[in-house]
């Protein structure tokens, strides 16, 4: 079996045995084959790549060519609450309009769990504040030029972003790129978190 990448194996166990997920921006579909194979979970991953359209087909994912940046259709070819979990990971930053995302992904799923790079973290500040330049990292390995990443953010923009939406956060994991976490992440995870990792769902 294929070895999973660190941050698609603690999604994994968040996501409970026999679930139905929605996986955007699914990739080559590792995550819903690993969740396929090991948990019994049934689902469906969105994907503009054709290359990765082409690996899903191949490891029998079920995959369809979608384009999340499509504001005038957003999920609507999902009805409400047809999915146990929605999941994006490593997208958030890459799209358009990622407040009416996250309302979408609550809307056609019980639980979304999303992943994004901290753009608060002490090199992305330091790299700023004394170098007057775009900071690159293993978080953040683009120029700023070549970057598909049009909204950075850091762990409190999430989290302001959740309070306004009404968004229930009820799970967070702050990691460095081998997704490892550390004493001073929990401590001050907005300066030493690089990686953060959150489920959430709508408020009451």
């Amino acid at each position: 079996m294929t070895q999973l990448r660190s941050d698609l194996a603690l999604i994994s166990e968040w996501i409970q045995p026999k679930s139905h997920v929605l996986d955007l921006g699914c990739g080559d579909g590792v995550l819903l084959k690993h969740l396929r194979d090991t948990r019994q979970v049934t689902g469906y991953g969105l994907e503009i790549n054709e290359t990765h359209i082409e690996n899903c087909i191949a490891s029998g994912v079920n995959v369809i060519h979608f384009d999340l940046d499509d504001l005038n259709k957003g999920l609507c070819d999902f009805l409400h609450s047809s999915f146990d979990y929605v999941v994006m990971t490593q997208a958030l930053q890459t799209i358009r309009r990622p407040d009416l995302l996250l309302l979408e992904m609550l809307r056609v799923g019980g639980q979304g769990i999303v992943t994004f790079p901290n753009f608060g973290h002490w090199t992305c500040r330091v790299s700023l504040g004394l170098r007057g330049i775009m900071p690159i990292s293993p978080s953040l390995p683009d120029e700023w030029y070549d970057t598909e990443n049009i909204h950075l953010c850091t762990i409190r923009d999430f989290e302001r972003l959740c309070d306004d939406l009404g968004i229930e956060i009820t799970r967070r994991a702050v990691v460095d790129p081998d997704h490892r976490t550390r004493l001073l992440m929990h401590i001050a995870p907005n300066i030493f978190g690089e990686i953060a990792i959150y489920q959430i769902q709508k408020g009451d």
